[in-house]
């Protein structure tokens, strides 16, 4: 992977294909991973860009870093900078969503077309077990590393509806073990604060440009009327239900979200 580096520490990503340019958001817990079956695909007709956010997956983790939303925003309008994209196709999960509407909204990022695939981005949101996190996270740091483990795997499984493999559950694990995976793990859920989405809630009615909201049918971590709420908020966005997906549905619904994807992205 590539490497950019910030004031918090060094971002990776990667770039495949040729043709219009898309970029791809993951969200929490999980990293650009999550991509790699849709990247792959959308490479036949686009130049994709991914990368793992700040303190996630082969970026860089330590003691000390910010890594909250409105950070994250920042680095990706860095990011663009960097890779000189003017007009990117931004498709944005989870977490994903919130930081490239804050990148746009905010910071003048600016897109051909935006993707917020089961996205965060209005309040309320974050699991139960999300919110006890964030209120002890410093307790959650102390855990022994096998208890933290079983944790990981637990919360990360219910992302999905049918189920992950073994080996994908693996690959999502692995960035969050280890003393320094641990601390990152619960770092970043503390600071997870709403007030990130609260501030550019007001703004979705004033987004110009085309948008795509895309939802897990059986998603559990954020319901599907979250994702009809926030295509109701912007003017002349689309909406597309994945029946049967949960809120992973780069892996409950890879062949129905591509399709999807290339029937909205430019050509």
């Amino acid at each position: 992977m590539e490497r950019f580096e910030t004031p918090d520490g060094t971002v990776r990503w990667t770039r495949s294909g040729a043709g219009s340019p898309v970029v791809l958001m993951h969200g929490t817990p999980f990293s650009s991973y999550v991509w790699r079956d849709v990247a792959a695909a959308l490479a036949d007709r686009h130049e994709v860009f991914a990368w793992d956010m700040l303190g996630y997956g082969q970026s860089e983790k330590r003691a000390g870093q910010d890594v909250s939303l409105g950070t994250q925003a920042k680095i990706f309008t860095s990011l663009l900078e960097h890779w000189g994209l003017d007009e990117p196709a931004v498709v944005a999960h989870d977490f994903g969503g919130v930081v490239s509407l804050r990148a746009h909204l905010l910071h003048g990022a600016r897109y051909r077309r935006l993707a917020l695939v089961d996205a965060v981005a209005i309040a309320p949101w974050g699991t139960s077990f999300f919110r006890l996190v964030r209120e002890n996270a410093a307790v959650f740091e102390r855990l022994p590393a096998h208890l933290h483990e079983a944790i990981v795997r637990t919360q990360t499984a219910t992302a999905s509806r049918p189920g992950l493999r073994a080996e994908v559950l693996d690959r999502l694990a692995e960035p969050w073990l280890g003393d320094d995976g641990q601390a990152a793990f619960y770092r970043q859920m503390a600071q997870a604060d709403q007030r990130y989405t609260d501030e550019i809630e007001p703004l979705l009615g004033s987004l110009d440009l085309p948008v795509l909201v895309c939802w897990g049918e059986a998603d559990e971590w954020l319901p599907v009327e979250r994702g009809k709420d926030l295509a109701s908020r912007i003017p002349g966005a689309q909406l597309r239900l994945l029946p049967g997906a949960g809120h992973l549905v780069q892996e409950d619904a890879p062949a129905a979200l591509t399709a999807t994807l290339l029937d909205f992205l430019p050509a």
